[in-house]
């Protein structure tokens, strides 16, 4: 510990998955929460493209580079808009992309960047339809060699520490 009381070095790679989702963008402040908590370490930012949208793309993009100009942009632009401007001074912050299946792709990444947790939101949906539509979350989980943060959609009225703590102090 650092004389502030922090973990000096406990996760040194953090990687945070986002959909663009509205919980995805909560659950960012729980890995920013971490980052912050684990001075020195890098906090990833990873985007897949899923799938089936690849799919349809397949004969025109080979990898990430290939993109269409416009769907990078718009893709650059969300992450300027609801996260870049979050990352406290600091932190160190990386942006990934990737097209393919979402949990193959979080799960290749963290192996390869040697990530020492991934931090994810979970949609919440019904049973049925994970069962039909599977989840990424969930494989993720089952499949990780580190540890998986999953916030809930249900968990929005809680707050993680740092913001908890700001929000003390403005009061």
């Amino acid at each position: 510990m650092n004389e502030s009381g922090l973990r000096v070095g406990h996760y040194r790679r953090i990687l945070f998955c986002t959909d663009f989702s509205d919980n995805a963008k909560f659950a960012f402040d729980f890995a920013i929460d971490a980052a912050i908590r684990n001075v020195g370490c890098t906090l990833t930012l990873l985007h897949v493209i899923p799938e089936p949208d690849a799919q349809f793309w397949k004969g025109y993009i080979y990898e990430v580079g290939d993109m269409d100009a416009k769907a990078r942009a718009d893709i650059d632009r969300a992450i300027d808009a609801d996260y870049r401007p979050r990352v406290p001074a600091g932190v160190t912050f990386d942006v990934e992309m990737r097209i393919g299946d979402a949990a193959r792709m979080i799960l290749d990444f963290a192996a390869q960047d040697g990530t020492d947790l991934i931090v994810v939101g979970r949609q919440g949906r019904g049973a049925i339809t994970q069962w039909l539509l599977g989840n990424v979350t969930g494989k993720v989980v089952r499949k990780a060699t580190c540890p998986v943060l999953v916030v809930p959609r249900a968990f929005k009225d809680k707050q993680p520490a740092q913001a908890a703590e700001s929000s003390a102090s403005v009061s």
